[in-house]
């Protein structure tokens, strides 16, 4: 049994706080203020059935009251008559519903007690009523302004990892812009000082190229010497 009770603890606790996370207090305060109008309105028809059922009493011994003045009229007309006998009858008819009336009055006078001590009631609750609708609303708007700035907290959070994010990738794209930059410029030195040039006699084969600037150096060569040939022979003559 321990162990089923700790079971049974540990379970009421995940659902009490399961139904805590979802729980909406505002919806918890509508609903307590409708059941509590409900019971307001238990109390008015109440109050309703209770003075109905003192009217229907009331118009009860209206008519009994009625009755007696019509018995005591008609025991006066029989002594008149000389008739005792009718006379007596008349009067004890009258004796019993006086009686009758006794009762109906005793039960007014308590469906009255009644019908103050509900009204007093009803307009105990409804005051109660009206002070927690007032509370309810306050509490309302408090809980509403509550969620509206965690979701501002939220959003501001949220909205300063975006910032961290998107500051990171500008800095790595400004980085790879710069570089981009630096190679640029390297390149244009590099050009407007010959060395990426290319060189308008080469073949791109080493061996060729070498062979070609001998045959150059030859022919500088020869030049050379038949500039001399002609010098020397201008000298002789």
């Amino acid at each position: 049994m321990g162990l089923l009770s700790r079971v049974s603890t540990i379970f009421k606790s995940k659902v009490n706080t399961a139904l805590d996370k979802a729980e909406d207090p505002r919806e918890t305060l509508d609903y307590s203020y409708q059941k509590q109008v409900e019971q307001l309105q238990n109390i008015r028809r109440g109050v309703a059935e209770v003075v109905t059922s003192k009217k229907r009493v009331e118009l009860q011994r209206d008519r009994l009251q009625q009755q007696i003045q019509q018995w005591e009229q008609d025991a006066r007309d029989a002594v008149a008559a000389g008739r005792d006998d009718l006379a007596t009858e008349a009067l004890t008819r009258k004796q019993s519903v006086q009686g009758q009336l006794q009762g109906l009055d005793k039960q007014i006078e308590d469906l009255a007690r009644e019908e103050a001590r509900m009204i007093d009631l009803q307009q105990k609750l409804k005051a109660k009523v009206e002070e927690f609708r007032t509370q309810k609303e306050v509490i309302k708007a408090q809980y509403s302004a509550a969620q509206a700035q965690v979701r501002i907290g939220e959003a501001t959070h949220g909205l300063g990892e975006d910032m961290a994010d998107l500051h990171m990738a500008l800095e790595r794209a400004q980085d790879k812009t710069q570089s981009l930059q630096a190679r640029a410029s390297a390149i244009d030195e590099m050009a407007d000082s010959g060395a990426l040039a290319l060189d308008s006699g080469g073949s791109g084969d080493s061996i060729r190229d070498e062979l070609n600037k001998m045959r150059g150096n030859t022919g500088v060569s020869e030049e050379l010497a038949r500039m001399k040939e002609e010098l020397g022979k201008g000298d002789a003559r």
